[in-house]
């Protein structure tokens, strides 16, 4: 088994491990980066975030050709039964901008001569000396020795009992990106952020779609207000959703899948479909690590224990994004991967949990940061709450976007902004206003007094930040 040593060693190539990577690089540290995949990236790069936003945006611009160009006084000859999909052509475009980017994740490791192994790593951990093993898919180890080892394994789709993942009638969110054809009928087991932007890439695209929620609303996690409006827009659009649902099974028959069912009453029901996906959320990838064997602590989620320096039980051994507490969300590992690697050089490595936005792809798009007004409802804390529609906002009427909302919400003593969720157009670009405001510990006295492009969306935040005072301008 060869040897080799490094001052870091990132297991896993995500944005998490990729981003740690590169930061740790910078400051001097020489690092490797552990990746069992081919293409590096992660899930987000290769079956996630950038292939699902690719076919969002493919599929929204069909749909807007057959059925929103007219309002524009564009004309489709033929009518909109006059367009077709190229499915073909479609999933080659998403896949040569998956190839671009991992690629790009590639050339930037060469650039900041991080050496880039591939295999399956593993943590040992002999009396303090940290080191990684490297399987080969041909079956060789390789030793690479590190004073520091960074878990950055990301996660995988959770599995339902009962519906069994065939890769074909049964699919998690990777097989949702490569459907040989439209489904004629497609069930979506969850109503989570994954489930709700794979459905409408292929709602839009002439698929029926049914919805079946565990749960007694569509979201979680989402502010409510922003969630029911969700629901009213997605449910205009096509999505039938069936709330209170305990799916029990699914069994596939030929080109037909049984997802079976119970309601809040317990009883039985049965729905038909050709194309099922089960998107019941994400669990930590942390299976033969060695973390068991190296003595670093799990949780009964089977996530990895941290402080607050992102360091496990075990010294020297940190963990950051999808393995840990936390949001699953690419950003959040980023943010995470360079603290650890500030941290590995000697400074100080922070990330603030109260502003990391989340934005769900759909269209319209919603997004929030901070706390939800249920959030702070439980918790006691005072607050003022100002609103804004898109309705009133002029860039939104020019873009035939009349349906969004954007909500602020602030201490009611202090003013400071605790809070901001969207749902409109654009929403996961605006929300960076807030997050921003949250990071610097603004007031929505702050936004308001802050001078707005005319016209933009933007100036629909502003107004919510003047409506927590009651002195909305565009308001009747």
């Amino acid at each position: 088994m060869s040897e080799q040593r490094h001052d870091v060693v990132v297991i896993g190539s995500g944005p998490g491990g990729y981003v740690c990577a590169i930061r740790c690089a910078q400051l001097g540290l020489k690092t490797a980066c552990v990746e069992r995949y081919p293409t590096r990236g992660g899930t987000c790069l290769n079956v996630g975030c950038i292939p699902s936003k690719a076919l969002l945006e493919s599929s929204e611009r069909y749909h807007e050709a057959a059925h929103g160009l007219a309002a524009h006084g564009v004309v489709v000859e033929g009518g909109a039964g006059a367009l077709s999909v190229d499915l073909a052509a479609m999933m080659k475009r998403k896949d040569e901008i998956v190839s671009q980017l991992t690629g790009g994740v590639a050339s930037l490791f060469k650039a900041h001569d991080i050496e880039s192994v591939t295999g399956h790593g593993r943590i040992v951990n002999e009396d303090g000396a940290l080191s990684v093993v490297v399987e080969g898919e041909d079956g060789s180890e390789r030793r690479l020795e590190a004073d520091a080892v960074v878990i950055a394994t990301g996660s995988k789709p959770a599995a339902l009992r009962g519906v069994d993942f065939d890769g074909d009638r049964i699919v998690d969110s990777t097989g949702a990106l490569s459907f040989p054809e439209v489904p004629e009928h497609l069930v979506l087991i969850g109503a989570g952020v994954i489930g709700l932007e794979l459905g409408s890439v292929w709602g839009r695209l002439g698929a029926k779609v049914t919805v079946l929620e565990y749960l007694d609303r569509i979201l979680p996690g989402v502010d409510g207000e922003v969630a029911k409006q969700a629901k009213r827009i997605l449910g205009k659009q096509g999505m039938d959703f069936v709330l209170g649902a305990r799916v029990t099974g699914a069994s596939v028959d030929g080109d037909r899948v049984t997802v079976s069912w119970t309601d809040a009453k317990d009883e039985a029901h049965e729905i038909v479909a050709d194309r099922v996906l089960c998107a019941v959320g994400r669990r930590p990838y942390t299976q033969g690590l060695g973390c068991e064997e190296a003595g670093v602590g799990l949780d009964d989620r089977g996530r990895v224990e941290v402080d607050d320096a992102f360091q496990t039980s075990v010294p020297g051994v940190f963990a950051i994004g999808d393995v840990i507490r936390g949001p699953m969300l690419a950003h959040k590992a980023e943010d995470e991967g360079i603290a650890v690697a500030e941290i590995l050089a000697g400074g100080h490595g922070h990330v603030n949990y109260d502003a990391i936005p989340s934005i769900v792809y759909t269209h319209p798009e919603i997004a929030g940061v901070g706390e939800t007004e249920e959030a702070l409802k439980e918790a006691g804390v005072p607050y003022n709450r100002g609103r804004f529609r898109y309705g009133a906002n002029g860039r939104a009427l020019a873009l035939g976007e009349r349906d969004g909302l954007v909500k602020i919400l602030a201490h009611a003593e202090t003013d400071r902004i605790l809070g901001c969720h969207i749902i409109g157009a654009r929403a996961g670009d605006l929300i960076a206003e807030a997050g921003l405001a949250i990071e610097l510990g603004a007031s929505a006295e702050d936004v308001a007094r802050s001078c707005h492009a005319h016209p933009t969306l933007a100036e629909v935040l502003r107004e919510a930040a003047l409506d927590v005072a009651g002195r909305a301008i565009h308001r009747a």
